[in-house]
């Protein structure tokens, strides 16, 4: 056999291994080796007004998705009465409630800890965390059908945007879906 016949058998089977290896879901050598000695880096901001654009970005995110879900499961649901001993459909108004008070306060927690990127939202919220950090009950008591809990949730949630807006990031509501409720 000549040189360059050598040659292209050579590769053509490294080729199929290769191909064969990850077609069949598999790791091959090669990828076991690469993967052992190759470092990816991951993204992350390198100066601190990237660091802080995101900050405010992922604030803006979840604050807007904790005012949301406020407004539409609990907030409206208060409002038309809904949570009412007798009203229609009161059992499943609560518990959409309950899942939305858990979502918000799970949103409003990590809004609070991307508010640390900020200076200025870092600031603007420091004097809400006992307030949010008073939300953690209050799931339970929407779904005990307390409906004290409805108004300390919206006053949290305007003190949130009212301070964002102080710092000049202005929150908007964003909707959750349900599957978002349930997988956060």
């Amino acid at each position: 056999m000549s040189r360059p016949i050598r040659a292209l058998a050579v590769t053509l089977a490294t080729c199929s291994t290769l191909f064969a290896g990850t077609a069949c879901g598999g790791r091959t050598a090669v990828q076991q080796v690469a993967g052992n000695f190759i470092v990816v880096a991951s993204p992350a901001p390198s100066t601190p007004a990237e660091r802080q654009k995101l900050a405010r970005t992922r604030f803006l995110a979840n604050a807007g998705l904790a005012a949301g879900a406020t407004y539409q499961w609990i907030v409206k649901p208060w409002k038309a009465g809904g949570f009412k001993n007798g009203a229609r459909g009161r059992q499943e108004a609560l518990v959409k409630a309950g899942l939305a008070g858990t979502f918000a306060y799970n949103r409003l927690r990590a809004a609070q800890r991307s508010a640390q990127g900020d200076p200025a939202l870092a600031r603007a919220l420091a004097p809400l965390a006992a307030g949010i950090d008073g939300l953690r009950t209050l799931p339970t008591r929407l779904s005990n059908g307390d409906e004290s809990a409805v108004s300390s949730f919206a006053d949290v949630v305007s003190k949130v945007k009212s301070a964002s807006r102080s710092a000049g990031a202005s929150v908007r509501n964003q909707y959750p879906t349900a599957r978002q409720l349930t997988v956060d």
